[in-house]
């Protein structure tokens, strides 16, 4: 007889950050492409689903959609492109909640 596996959801790749961030898809890895107007220009930005999943937090947390955060993110940036500002700066902000800022 063959043995079955409960249906069980996947493990997150971490639970909350701070108690309010957090990554709970199963393939968090995956590249996704999203298309956003910033400063009056359309541009898509491939990030991984575990960054989109904490950008999106982080603009609910702080009232603003993802554009307006990105937006944000890309005036601040420097030679950075674009993709890469937005990594660092979850990354950033997640350190910031982990070390309780």
């Amino acid at each position: 007889m063959k043995k079955t596996l409960e249906n069980k959801q996947p493990e997150p790749l971490f639970r909350s950050i701070g108690s309010e961030l957090a990554v709970a898809d199963p393939d968090p890895g995956q590249m996704r492409k999203h298309s956003l107007v910033i400063a009056g220009h359309r541009t898509s930005i491939s990030l991984e689903t575990a960054f989109w999943d904490v950008l999106r937090e982080l603009a609910r947390q702080q009232g603003v959609t993802v554009a307006a955060l990105a937006a944000d993110i890309d005036r601040k940036r420097g030679a950075a492109n674009l993709s890469s500002a937005l990594r660092v700066h979850l990354l950033q902000v997640c350190r910031e909640k982990a070390a309780g800022k």
